[in-house]
């Protein structure tokens, strides 16, 4: 297996977690209720601890000594692989969740694969992960349909929020010559049939919650191969990195 293809791989994933996880953070004591805020903070916690065994293991393939810790913190934009989708604003409410529903379908469809993936290890965490991520799908879907087929404003924030961000979905299932690679060797799912799983799945979903899915096809990429990110990222990492680089090497 090419190390460096595997370890591109690992760092989509684990960055994919942090990345949403700190964007979820974000919501801690600005939650629309106290129950909405409590579950979206330890959803938030469900993806940093994903991160932190993803970014683990990827320091472990890389092989110079970096840990999980230094690949959070010590890398700039450049290096992150993360999806477009995972990094765009919260917004309202409305638009967290359709941000969070769009990534669960397809993370959901990607970790219950990974459960069969040839890499013992990253099947050892897809297993572990798969649970919470269940849970992810079920809660964002239950919103999508109690928001979309609400009241008139509330199925109005979420249809415009579903247009807002649908040109960052495509990104997901998009195949790239590290996803070929990875399908070759067994690690990783055919990402042709995950867009399937996922296509069915957001149309039941919007159907349900009485939404209208966009016409216009045309997708944004370029997150997780590195070669854009949006300027929404730049922002989140000097947040994010702002203990590490002002007091270098400082733990609790």
């Amino acid at each position: 297996m090419p190390h460096s293809a595997f370890f591109e791989y690992l760092l989509r994933l684990g960055d994919n977690a942090l990345i949403l996880g700190h964007r979820l953070s974000e919501w801690c004591g600005h939650g629309p209720i106290l129950e909405q805020d409590i579950a979206m903070t330890n959803i938030a916690l469900d993806q940093v601890g994903q991160a932190r065994s993803l970014l683990q293991y990827a320091g472990q393939v890389e092989g110079k000594g970096r840990t999980e810790d230094q690949l959070a913190y010590l890398r700039d934009v450049g290096d992150y692989r993360n999806v477009l989708l995972v990094e765009q604003p919260n917004g309202d409410f409305a638009h967290t969740i359709t941000r969070q529903f769009l990534f669960d379908a397809f993370n959901y469809f990607q970790f219950e694969a990974l459960k069969q993936s040839s890499d013992e290890h990253l099947r050892a965490i897809a297993a572990k992960s798969f649970k919470e991520i269940a849970y992810h799908l079920r809660y964002s879907s239950e919103w999508m349909i109690r928001l979309g087929d609400g009241t008139e404003e509330s199925h109005q924030r979420m249809q415009a929020a579903l247009e807002d961000l649908w040109m960052f979905s495509g990104e997901l299932t998009e195949v790239t010559e590290v996803d070929e690679l990875m399908l070759e060797t067994g690690v990783a799912p055919d990402l042709r049939s995950i867009k399937k799983l996922y296509d069915e799945k957001v149309a039941a979903i919007v159907q349900e919650a009485t939404l209208v899915l966009p016409a216009d096809t045309w997708m944004q990429s370029g997150g997780k191969t590195g070669q854009m990110h949006s300027e929404h990222l730049g922002f989140i990492l000097a947040e994010l990195q702002f203990v590490q680089r002002a007091y270098p090497g400082m733990e609790w």
